[in-house]
Order: C-alpha cells, then structure tokens, then sequence
C-alpha cells in the first residue's frame, strides 16, 4: 500500500457514513466529480476497489468494510484528541480490541463482554467480526488483544496464540410463535420435512446438529444457511424455519426474536474460548471477560 492520504481517507469514510456520493457533497462541500477523482486515489493507493455498484447506489467491498473499520476508528481518536485538547480534560481510555468470530451469536458475545464496559476504569472498547483464521492473523500483528470464537485454535495453525475455555450451553430449537406449537407435539420426530435454518458446514454446531437428527431418524428440510447467527435468527423471526440458539440465552432470543423455544434442549453443545496472544493472561479487562464468563454466564 503506498503513502495514505488522510483527506482521501475522510473523502471515502464519509462517503460510506452518508450511503451515496450526492449526499457526502453536502456534508463535504464538495463537488461529486471530486469526491469521485480522490475515492479512484484512494483506490489506486490501496490497490483494491472499496465500493461496487448496486443499482444506483455504492455498497462497500470486502476491502471498502476493513478500510471503513480503520478510518471509523481513526476519526474517532481524532475527534477526542481535539475534544481534549480544547478541554483539557482526563486521561484518554485504554482501548482494549476484541475480534468476534461471526458464528457466536451476538447475544453471546455481547453479554460476554459487558464487564468492559461496567469497569471502573475507562475502557474504550473496539468489536471487529470475522473468520477466525482472519481475526488469528490480526491477533499475531497485534492489532487485536483478544478473540472470542466458538472453537479453540485450530491444530497446525503457525500462530502463537493461545486457546482460553469460557464455558458452554446446550442448544435449543426455536421458531416463531405462530408456528411454533405445531412442531412441540410429537418432538423431534415433529421436526421430519420441517423448514430448519442452520449455520454453514464449516460451523462445529451444524456438524453436530446434523449428526443429532441422524441419531433421530429425522430429516428436516434445509431452507437456508448462514455464517451470521443474527441474519439466521432473523430469518427465524420473520417465520422462515426454525433456527437452532444457545439454550443458556433461550429468554433473550425468545424477546428479542419474537419466537418461542421447541422441545427440550438438544444433546448438542457449543461451546465458547478466548484466544490471546498469551499463555498466562495479564490484561485486567481480560481477566474480568473471563472471570465473568466462568463463573456467572456460563458455569459448566
């Protein structure tokens, strides 16, 4: 990546804040035909393109969402430098990163990392998603100080990094409320031909759910897959199929999903890790994550 330009940087990031080009010239004062030449500059100096069209609009690319992330994070340090320069006002909060594997569901992670944000000392906190091995990569570069994933380290895998376990929850099956009653006579053989919503094959939960419905002798119809828990959740809540959740967050997903839990919980686990650059863990942000999770979110 050659030399960056801040002001391409700021041309860019306030062009995906506002969502279109005509909008960032209200915002910039400035012509569309400008904003248009510094994003190419920009582009050309990262080496990819940042947006792709949509119809009329711009959506970012896989690359436009990284930068975005950056830039996001960069201006926010900018504006409170000047904030306390003009101020003069305390010290600036540590800043404590966190990659978050995409296949954790945000109910998970979120209650996860509460303690951050409840601590007597300041702390800004960073949430980046991902794959795991991406989020592993940045974990090595220093860039992030802890990753959440719901698998420890993969075996063979050159990082030095190291697996922490912060406990586990059954799975349980839910659907929406108008739907849901049908499939809680007669369970799980209520589930044969049902529509079921799972995560992609590479998640450890869908191998062991498929497994599951083996061992049951039923065959649910596979309506759709995703590596984001929150869109398959979605999904669920708009009554597209049932969906599986941790049985351990079962009252929230029920409230925030508008659904209703199916059944028992399943003899299927998932179970969650904090990954760090260190064996024996030193920041004290870290230690309360993990603290809390052992032993208040989720005991074993």
């Amino acid at each position: 990546m050659k030399h960056l330009n801040y002001n391409h940087l700021l041309y860019f990031w306030t062009v995906a804040r506002e969502g279109s080009i005509a909008k960032a010239t209200q915002t910039l004062h400035l012509t569309p035909q400008t904003i248009s030449g510094q994003l190419k500059l920009l582009e050309a100096s990262v080496g990819e393109p940042l947006f792709h069209r949509v119809g009329r609009g711009l959506a970012m690319t896989e690359t436009g969402h990284m930068v975005y992330q950056y830039a996001d994070e960069i201006f926010a340090l900018g504006a409170e430098l000047t904030s306390r320069v003009k101020t003069g006002r305390g010290v600036a909060p540590d800043l404590l990163a966190v990659g978050i594997v995409n296949a954790i569901p945000k109910l998970v992670s979120s209650r996860i990392l509460q303690p951050v944000l409840k601590s007597e000392k300041a702390i800004r906190l960073v949430c980046r998603e991902g794959g795991l091995d991406t989020l592993l990569g940045e974990l090595a570069v220093h860039q992030l100080d802890l990753v959440l994933s719901d698998r420890p380290i993969p075996s063979g895998l050159s990082v030095k990094a190291f697996s922490h376990a912060l406990g586990s929850s059954a799975i349980a099956l839910f659907a929406r409320k108008g739907t849901a009653r049908q499939y809680e006579k007669n369970f799980p053989q209520s589930l044969d031909k049902a529509p079921i919503l799972l995560p992609t094959v590479d998640n450890p939960i869908r191998r062991a759910l498929d497994d599951w419905f083996d061992q049951q002798g039923i065959a649910p119809t596979l309506v759709a897959e995703f590596e984001d828990s929150a869109l398959m959740k979605a999904f669920g809540e708009a009554g597209n199929g049932i969906f599986p959740a941790p049985a351990a967050f079962g009252d929230e997903v029920e409230q925030m999903y508008r659904c209703r839990r199916i059944g028992p919980d399943l003899t299927v686990e998932e179970k969650y890790y904090a990954i760090s650059p260190e064996r024996k863990l030193k920041h004290p942000a870290v230690l309360n994550i993990i603290e809390n999770a052992r032993n208040e979110l989720l005991p074993d």
